[in-house]
């Protein structure tokens, strides 16, 4: 248990600077700067106000579910700085799915003994499947913006 609860402190406070890192480039900033030079990157502060939406719609889920997903369980907390997540809110559902990855990965330590390097093996092999799906968003997004970009171009 007490490896679960240093391993959980550890992951709370490493996702701190992130979240607060998120919240010093606040909504108001980046609102701001879309103003002056959205254009440039084909996004408008209306963008950013449906992103707002989406994110007060689904943000907890994100926040709790981006904590079990290696490579996002980092970055997770900067969209809820973003965002403006109350503090304690991101830290409740920062800390269960934090929790979860925590205990498994302790059970798994504990199961697996010497052995540990097996777990790694089937760790590093997530990012195969992970990566390609945040690649295809990442596309998609940015042919949505090539499209919006090409439209207003033409009309």
């Amino acid at each position: 248990y007490i490896l679960v609860f240093w391993g959980l402190f550890g992951t709370i406070l490493g996702s701190l600077p992130w979240y607060y890192l998120g919240k010093l480039v606040n909504e108001k900033r980046i609102s701001n700067f879309l103003d002056k030079k959205g254009k440039y990157l084909g996004i408008s502060s209306n963008d950013l106000i449906k992103s707002k939406k989406w994110f007060e719609k689904y943000g907890v889920s994100l926040v709790f579910w981006g904590r079990l997903v290696p490579g996002i369980r980092t970055l997770i907390s900067v969209p809820a700085g973003i965002e403006l997540m109350p503090l304690r809110k991101f830290l409740i559902w920062t800390t269960f799915g934090s929790l979860i990855w925590v205990a498994l990965l302790t059970y798994a330590g504990y199961l697996f003994g010497e052995n540990y390097l097996i777990i790694e093996t089937y760790l590093d092999q997530i990012k195969f499947v992970v990566k390609p799906i945040l690649i295809l968003i990442f596309l998609y997004f940015l042919l949505k913006l090539l499209l919006r970009l090409i439209k207003k171009n033409r009309f």
